[in-house]
């Protein structure tokens, strides 16, 4: 049945004119029909198609079709109105608050799982946007918080600090803001299926038995159960908690997933996990520092880990990453404070204690532009005989 042009982003085009993009809303026979199967063009199948039917003319919807295909004015560019920063004090408060807010949902959310309850997904979502926001604002402030651990809260941190990792390395490799709200999401409940192993093999301080191995590894099947009992969680969510200890040489669980099976955010949480567990303390061992940590990240490519990926994660993060300790050339010891739009070798240091008096020195910023200083070297928390924390 014929109908009328009814909007103005309506235009008739001939079929020969169609590109990959389009979206087609009706087809044209002696004036607009419209088609049950309106919609965006995928593939030159569909074009081809459209040919071999007779069909000459098509009407395109404008404001539907993708930007690479022309059909949308060009508008002007928008003023940029530059926000005001945040004070770096404001904006480590609201990272920190965001973080308490963040422990405590999965705290809820394992203990409501752990009595059988289903996961509520639209909490995680809302967190996830806050935590993205914090991370556009100021993921100086953001990192700097999220590097203070604790030995008895790891399971909660290690949760918190994959998601926010995810979000960093996702915004560094120009993802979705969307797709950066399901990786967070699903960094956060990630290790959801821990809550069902014996806590004597989760919390025990030495090495594993083979036997208590495969008890752990029992996470993932019951990490697959309670995914198919969450309602509205997606694919990109589900993935990073099904496949973070997956490899690329089939040797990983659950599935034994090889090669391009695993997407590229499942290598993403392959990598992010690895390195937020070596550069935590655990009851059983020290951190290490990135540095330390991206060797063994390096050691497990290309037949665990993507390689390229890894050192696209390296670059990323810094070889000397916002809220990690280093030593100075005049023995200080120092947090790196600011890295921001600064090359990985020169940022803002928080310096609080000398290696070569021991003792705490006047907390001083140092910014190594500005400064004949250099860094000498990572060091790991553990291996000073003070606690750096306060000076987060």
């Amino acid at each position: 049945m014929a109908d009328s042009v009814e909007s103005k982003a309506l235009v008739k085009l001939p079929v020969s004119k169609l590109t990959v993009g389009m979206f087609v809303t009706a087809i044209d026979r002696e004036g607009l029909v419209k088609v049950a199967n309106a919609g965006q063009i995928r593939h030159r199948d569909a074009i081809d198609k459209l040919t071999k039917n007779g069909i000459k003319h098509v009407w395109i919807d404008v404001e539907r079709s993708a930007e690479h295909c022309g059909l949308k004015p060009v508008q002007p560019p928008k003023p940029v109105v530059k926000k005001a920063q945040p004070s770096r004090e404001k904006s480590q408060q609201k990272a920190k608050k965001l973080i308490v807010e963040a422990k405590d949902l999965v705290k809820k959310v394992l203990s409501e799982t752990f009595e059988g309850k289903a996961i509520e997904v639209a909490p995680f979502e809302a967190l996830a946007d806050n935590m993205i926001e914090t991370a556009l604002l100021d993921a100086d402030a953001m990192k700097c918080v999220s590097a203070l651990r604790t030995k008895d809260a790891y399971l909660l941190e290690h949760s918190i600090n994959v998601a926010f990792l995810l979000v960093t390395f996702g915004k560094y490799l120009k993802l979705e803001k969307d797709t950066l709200r399901q990786l967070a999401v699903g960094g956060m409940l990630h290790d959801i299926g821990k809550i069902k192993i014996d806590n004597k093999v989760l919390h025990k301080p030495g090495r594993l038995t083979p036997e208590e191995f495969e008890h752990i590894k029992l996470h993932q099947v019951f990490a697959i159960d309670i995914m198919r009992e969450t309602k509205g969680l997606s694919n990109i969510s589900k993935d990073v908690c099904l496949m973070h200890h997956e490899k690329l040489d089939g040797n990983g669980y659950p599935g034994g997933l090889k090669g391009d099976e695993l997407p590229l955010h499942g290598r993403m949480s392959c990598i992010v996990d690895i390195f937020d567990a070596l550069t935590a303390t655990r009851c059983y061992k020290e951190a290490m520092s990135p540095a330390a940590a991206f060797k063994v990240l390096l050691s497990l490519t290309p037949f665990h880990l993507d390689q390229a990926l890894v050192y696209e994660f390296i670059r990323c993060v810094g070889v000397y990453p916002v809220g990690s300790l280093v030593e100075l050339s005049d023995g200080r010891i120092g947090i790196v404070w600011q890295a921001t739009n600064r090359d990985a070798l020169h940022p803002v240091l928080k310096c609080f204690y000398s290696i070569k008096h021991k003792h705490y020195t006047e907390v001083a910023m140092v910014d190594l532009l500005k400064s004949d200083l250099h860094i000498e070297r990572g060091v790991s928390p553990s291996s000073l005989d003070v606690d750096p924390s306060p000076f987060y």
